[in-house]
């Protein structure tokens, strides 16, 4: 059974982008465009890992991945930021929301293969 993988990203090109280089590597993909739409979206259908970024209107990545780990369902998620945010202080809040990776755009669809595969394989 595939593996499925929610992207959160405001931006149609980033969901897109990441879509085709995880369907390439064979996980079933799920797009919201903010974080909102990610939660509603979580009880939907069994979702093994997120990627979220954090600048999204209605719900921010931070809120996000705080509400996600509030719910006991979801504390072992694995959830990866993909954000233009590159300051440590970012990557830091991040982290401590409970975020296990954290990318930074623009980014390389091989690194981001490969953090997806430290939790998935």
């Amino acid at each position: 059974m595939k593996k499925v993988i929610l992207i959160a990203d405001d931006s149609p090109t980033i969901r897109k982008f990441v879509a085709f280089s995880l369907t390439m590597q064979g996980f079933e993909v799920v797009a919201a465009k903010d974080g909102m739409e990610a939660i509603e979206q979580l009880p939907a259908k069994k979702i093994d890992l997120i990627i979220t970024d954090l600048n999204m209107p209605n719900l921010d990545g931070f809120e996000l991945i705080k509400s996600i780990r509030q719910n006991q369902d979801y504390v072992e998620l694995p959830i990866i930021i993909l954000s233009s945010l590159a300051g440590s202080e970012e990557i830091e809040k991040g982290m401590s929301c409970g975020a296990n990776s954290y990318l930074v755009k623009p980014f390389d669809p091989k690194r981001i293969q490969y953090e997806v595969a430290k939790y998935l394989n």
